[in-house]
C-alpha cells in the first residue's frame, strides 16, 4: 500500500476532532475507539520505522554515489530524521537504529507492531533485549516472542523477561558480552526538573549502584538517629553533593554558571526570570539567592550584555580571529542557551560559524551559533547548508539534502516581552 504525505496529513486533521463532546457516542463506543486508536499508533509507528529505514538506505546510497568516504557515509542522516519528526538527533538516532533492526532482522515483531498488537516501546524493548545476540538467535526470539500468539497480552516487563530468559538459554556468552558492554556505557547525566531542581542520574553496574545507595542510606539513618531534622531523602541528597563537590551544600561550588538576568531582577527585586544556559528559566528570587550566597565567598563576576531593541536578543561582539575567543564563545553560549538545531535541546558543546569561515571570513557573534557535537558534525555532511538569515534577532536558515528548510531562532533575553504579557 502506498500513501502520500498529503493522505496522512488529512487523517491528522480528521483525528484532531476525535473525542470532542458528542452525545451520540456512549462509553462502550469510546472504549472501542481507545483500543482502535492504540492499534493505529502501533501501525503508524511501524510505518514510520519502515519509512525511516528506507530513507536512511537511500541517503547512504546517494552519499556513496557522490564519493563520500566510507567512514563518513551516513553522516547527517539522523539529523534529517530528527528535523522531520521534530525530535532531537539523539532520539532520531535511536529511532533509526531500532527501525533498521525491525526491518532487517525482526519481521515478526514488526508485523505485531503493524497490527497494533504491541506499541513502539514494546518493540524497542525486544530490540534492546536482543542487542548482543547473533543474528540467528535474534531471529529465534523474534519468532518465539514477537511472533507468539500472546504477544499482545504481555505487559512490557513480562515481554522483556520472556525475551531475556530465552536469550540466556540461546547464548549465555552473548548475554555476558552485553553486560560488559553495558558497564562500558556507565555515565552521569543531568536534566532539568520542575521548580528549579535538576535530576543528576548515574548509570552504574548494579553492585556499585546498590553499594552507593546503601552507603547514603546508612549515613541518613545515622543522622536521623542523632536528631537531624532533615528527612532521610534530604540527608542522602546533601551527603551526595558534599562528597562529590567537597563543599557543604550551603556553600555554592566554584563553577561558572553563566546566570543571565536583567539588572532590574538583580538590583530592583523585579520578578523577571533569569536564564541558566543548558537548563532553562530560573525564578528571579532563586537567581538572586544564588548570587547572594556566592557573594559571601566573593565568587560573583558581573558583566553587561546588551539587548537588541527590536528582537530582544543579546547583541553581538566582534573578533577577527578564526576561532571564537573565550569571551565571545561564552557570549554565544549565553545567547543561544541550548543547541540551535530545532528540537534538539542538547547542551552547547561547540561554538562554530553559521556559514563556513572560508566563505564568511569573519568571526562575529552574528555569524556564530552554539551547537551540540552531533549537530555541528551533521551540518558538514554533503548537501547541507546553513546561512544567517536577515531580520531582527539572530536567525539561521538550515537546508537539508532533500531541500527542506528549517529556521532556528535565538531565544529572547530574560525579561524581554514581559510588558506585553502583563
Amino acid at each position: 500500500m502506498s500513501l502520500s504525505a498529503a493522505d496522512v496529513a488529512a487523517w491528522v486533521r480528521d483525528l484532531g476532532e476525535v473525542g470532542a463532546p458528542d452525545d451520540r457516542v456512549d462509553d462502550a463506543e469510546r472504549v472501542e475507539l481507545l483500543r482502535a486508536l492504540q492499534e493505529l499508533k502501533g501501525a503508524a509507528s511501524a510505518a514510520q520505522a519502515r519509512t525511516a529505514h528506507r530513507f536512511a538506505q537511500s541517503q547512504r546510497d546517494e552519499q556513496r554515489k557522490a564519493g563520500v568516504p566510507a567512514h563518513r557515509v551516513g553522516q547527517g542522516v539522523a539529523a534529517q530524521v530528527g528535523l522531520a519528526v521534530r525530535q532531537s538527533p539523539a532520539r532520531a538516532t535511536r529511532l533509526l537504529a531500532t527501525a533498521q533492526v525491525l526491518c532487517t532482522e525482526m519481521p515478526h515483531t514488526l508485523a505485531a507492531l503493524s497490527r497494533g498488537e504491541i506499541d513502539s516501546w514494546r518493540a524497542t524493548v525486544l530490540v534492546r533485549e536482543t542487542a548482543c545476540l547473533a543474528r540467528e538467535h535474534r531471529a529465534t526470539i523474534d519468532e518465539k516472542v514477537g511472533g507468539a500468539d500472546d504477544v499482545g497480552a504481555l505487559g512490557t516487563k513480562q515481554l522483556a523477561a520472556k525475551a531475556a530468559r530465552l536469550a540466556a538459554r540461546l547464548d549465555s556468552a552473548g548475554v555476558a558480552a552485553r553486560r560488559r558492554l553495558a558497564e562500558e556505557e556507565r555515565r552521569v547525566t543531568v536534566r532539568p526538573a520542575p521548580d528549579t531542581m535538576t535530576y543528576v542520574t548515574a548509570l552504574l553496574p548494579v553492585v556499585q549502584g546498590v553499594a552507593m545507595y546503601a552507603a547514603l542510606d546508612r549515613v541518613a539513618r545515622q543522622a536521623r538517629a542523632t536528631g537531624d531534622e532533615r528527612t532521610r531523602g534530604q540527608v542522602m541528597a546533601d551527603t551526595l553533593v558534599e562528597l562529590v563537590t567537597g563543599r557543604r551544600t550551603d556553600v555554592p561550588p566554584p563553577v561558572d554558571l553563566h546566570l543571565v538576568m536583567t539588572d532590574r531582577a538583580l538590583l530592583a527585586s523585579d520578578d523577571e526570570p533569569a536564564v541558566l544556559p543548558g537548563y532553562g528559566l530560573v525564578p528571579a528570587d532563586a537567581a538572586r539567592d544564588v548570587v547572594q550566597r556566592a557573594l559571601t565567598d566573593a565568587q560573583v563576576a558581573v558583566r553587561r550584555l546588551f539587548v537588541a531593541p527590536t528582537a530582544g536578543q543579546l547583541m553581538a561582539m566582534e573578533s577577527r580571529s578564526r576561532l571564537a575567543p573565550a569571551g565571545l564563545a561564552a557570549f554565544v553560549r549565553d545567547r543561544d542557551q541550548v543547541c540551535r538545531t530545532p528540537w534538539c535541546g542538547a547542551p552547547v558543546r561547540h561554538v562554530d560559524h553559521v556559514e563556513a569561515f572560508r566563505d564568511s571570513g569573519t568571526t562575529v557573534a552574528s555569524g556564530l551559533q552554539g551547537l551540540c557535537e552531533a549537530c555541528n558534525y551533521a551540518k558538514d555532511a554533503i548537501g547541507w547548508a546553513t546561512l544567517p538569515r536577515p531580520g531582527p534577532g539572530h536567525v539561521t536558515e538550515i537546508t537539508t539534502p532533500t531541500g527542506h528548510v528549517y529556521l532556528s531562532f535565538a531565544p529572547p533575553a530574560p525579561g524581554w516581552g514581559e510588558d506585553e504579557v502583563a
